[in-house]
């Protein structure tokens, strides 16, 4: 559909499809990379492929787009070739949402290209001379790890009977990545029981435990498609206000990420009686809402 009818045209086919098709929901981020990787052989360059895009489903068009144009690149060019693939998309706005989520992008083609052997791919992202460009290329190869549904992806670096692997095995530079990911499968593996993976949370190593909260508040956003109601219940069931609040905060900025908007972000703020967790709601959405 989209080499024959266009962009747009698969997408407006998607959200129809996400509305009543289960399958199609919990796949949706997956569904929109296909859609970005096909989309990434019609442009010269990754900036034109964005500038076509669309954010639907956490932006997983963008990170398709990674994807293909790194199957062109090849693995024996990838490590030499790291710091200049994101560079138009860097031009027109450093550090804001495109430019995170063509180096994030990196990150998941990364794996594509190394069968999903994380450690490798980590190594990969490492060739990257900005610090911040690193973590966000990071991010990509933890995010990859974890969209497994046993049918088009598989990997054999989770592992049920220890939900934080692999955060508790990779270098010290990793975890905080890791583990702002890793609470999509803790979720999986406790049945969404949300007040188990706040317990687990509680578990890892103590530098770490804020960005596990964090990670439960974005799976808080994503697991109710961002209702403020259903996220906010999510949140309050945390024991004390570091849990809360870091839980707030990955939610308000999953809001936002969704959304492109901070509309909803701002009115899931103001449904917080606590006024502790009103303030931390509001200012993370007021700086997050910059890097769109």
């Amino acid at each position: 559909m989209v080499q024959k009818e266009g962009i747009p045209s698969a997408f407006a086919v998607l959200r129809v499809a996400y509305q009543g098709n289960d399958y199609v929901r919990a796949q949706c981020h997956p569904l929109t990379h296909v859609i970005g990787r096909t989309a990434a052989g019609m442009f010269s360059s990754v900036g034109e492929a964005y500038l076509n895009g669309d954010s639907f489903c956490w932006s997983g068009y963008y990170h398709g787009v990674m994807e293909g144009i790194i199957d062109v690149i090849g693995y024996s060019n990838i490590t030499s070739s790291m710091d200049s693939i994101c560079q138009d998309v860097a031009v027109r706005g450093r550090y804001n949402f495109d430019h995170y989520n063509c180096v994030h992008g990196l990150g998941h083609g990364v794996m594509v290209l190394t069968q999903n052997e994380l450690f490798d791919s980590l190594k990969i992202c490492d060739n990257l001379q900005d610090s911040w460009e690193r973590s966000s290329c990071w991010s990509g190869a933890f995010m990859e790890n974890i969209i497994v549904d046993n049918k088009n992806h598989v990997t054999k670096y989770l592992n049920p009977a220890d939900p934080l692997y692999p955060c508790n095995a990779v270098g010290e530079q990793y975890k905080g990545t890791c583990y702002l990911m890793q609470t999509s499968y803790m979720l999986k593996v406790t049945n969404e029981d949300f007040a188990k993976v706040f317990a687990l949370c509680g578990a890892v190593e103590a530098n770490f435990q804020s960005v596990c909260y964090q990670s439960l508040g974005r799976d808080a956003s994503g697991h109710s498609v961002s209702d403020g109601t259903r996220t906010k219940a999510v949140c309050v069931l945390g024991k004390d206000f570091m849990q809360q609040s870091n839980c707030v905060i990955g939610a308000v900025k999953d809001f936002i990420s969704y959304h492109h908007s901070d509309v909803e972000a701002k009115a899931l703020c103001s449904s917080f009686e606590d006024v502790q967790l009103q303030a931390v709601c509001f200012s993370t959405a007021e700086s997050y809402v910059k890097i769109l």
